[in-house]
């Protein structure tokens, strides 16, 4: 019997544990009423309507019709997720809280559309979403007329009033207009290279372009909201792509993806290292895994190289050059406090970055506890 080479060399696997992403920005929420999804369940996860029809739907419900928008954009996205509002009548749920359950349900969606929501409605669940975590954006249809009219107290005014970043507001009399919205923009964020894009002048597949005045549209542009309206001869687009308070969704994603990327990274660093000691060597190593993430962005074409304009940020000086489109700058360990080291807090790092938008500079600052 030969004897085992075990006695002579010993080999041992050790297989790294699978690192975490950042989830994904891609699929978006519709929440509804219909009775098919169980309170209890809250939502359902469906690849196409088709997959909707199979699991109970009958195509007449809000739901659908929102969905099939939603699906109908080119690009397409790869999901959704249907979302229950328990709006019975035996049931007190409002829809923000709806909308947060949905949230506690499931963390996968990214973009959120509510059929059929009144004014009350959209100002409950903008309300909601903006502090919501993870970060979500929340689009809606309006077809009041107050809107283009620019009577005081409408919805998008109320909105822009309380500088709302994360709601995305399209008037149409086309229901359910928003959900195509929000279907262009997870399905176009495929994440490849060069996928970057904005929502202005974008194709809505199954919306009819608005027939509006001059004055209307500008009148609902002002108000930073968004709608799908022809130009020219020929051209039918929607404009201007912005949130509620003026910024640009692609910047909103972005950032988030961002965030979302560098705080996953840095975190799989800590969980896939035996140890990150509390030297210079060990920061390399936090340093290696934010550059890593950052990268990611600048594939995307979401960050950009160019001149840095804003105020100074440690070694970096107004006026320097982003080759990258970033830099990820850590303080020193031997400036840390003996509490600190105690408290193994690694050295703040800050992430100047150029984003490739109206929103140029942003300093992204990570505190990382070791």
């Amino acid at each position: 019997m030969a004897q085992s080479l075990d006695d002579i060399v010993k080999v041992n696997v050790t297989v790294s544990p699978l690192s975490q992403s950042a989830g994904t920005f891609n699929i978006g929420l519709i929440v509804g009423g219909s009775n098919i999804i169980p309170v209890a369940d809250r939502v359902r996860i469906y690849n196409g309507t088709a997959d909707m029809l199979e699991n109970g739907w009958t195509g007449e419900e809000p739901e659908f019709e929102a969905a099939t928008l939603y699906f109908s954009q080119n690009p397409s996205p790869p999901k959704v997720i249907i979302g229950k509002w328990d709006n019975s009548a035996e049931s007190e749920e409002s829809v923000d809280e709806a909308v947060t359950a949905c949230r506690a349900a499931n963390n996968d969606w990214y973009g959120c559309y509510v059929v059929d929501a009144t004014a009350a409605d959209i100002e409950a669940v903008a309300t909601v979403v903006e502090p919501m975590i993870p970060s979500t954006a929340y689009f809606y249809t309006t077809a009041d007329s107050n809107v283009k009219a620019g009577t005081p107290g409408n919805i998008m005014e109320t909105l822009k009033g309380k500088a709302y970043k994360r709601s995305f507001g399209q008037y149409s009399t086309t229901p359910h207009a928003a959900a195509a919205a929000l279907g262009y923009a997870m399905g176009a964020n495929t994440g490849l290279a060069n996928s970057a894009y904005t929502m202005a002048y974008k194709t809505l597949v199954g919306v009819t372009p608005e027939s509006l005045s001059t004055p209307e549209a500008k009148t609902i542009l002002g108000l930073n909201g968004n709608v799908y309206t022809s130009y020219g001869s020929s051209y039918k687009l929607l404009v201007q792509g912005t949130m509620a308070d003026g910024t640009h969704f692609d910047e909103v994603l972005n950032l988030d993806m961002l965030k979302a990327e560098i705080q996953i990274g840095a975190t799989n660093a800590l969980v896939n290292s035996v140890k990150i000691p509390q030297t210079e060597d060990g920061l390399s190593l936090l340093i290696s895994a934010i550059e890593e993430q950052c990268e990611k962005s600048a594939n995307r074409g979401a960050i950009a190289p160019g001149v840095w304009k804003a105020a100074p940020v440690m070694s970096l000086q107004t006026g320097d050059t982003l080759s990258k489109g970033y830099l990820v700058l850590p303080g020193r360990i031997a400036d840390q406090s003996q509490d600190e080291r105690d408290a193994r807090k690694a050295p703040p790092i800050y992430v100047p970055v150029k984003m490739a938008g109206a929103i140029e500079h942003v300093v992204i600052g990570v505190t990382v506890n070791r």
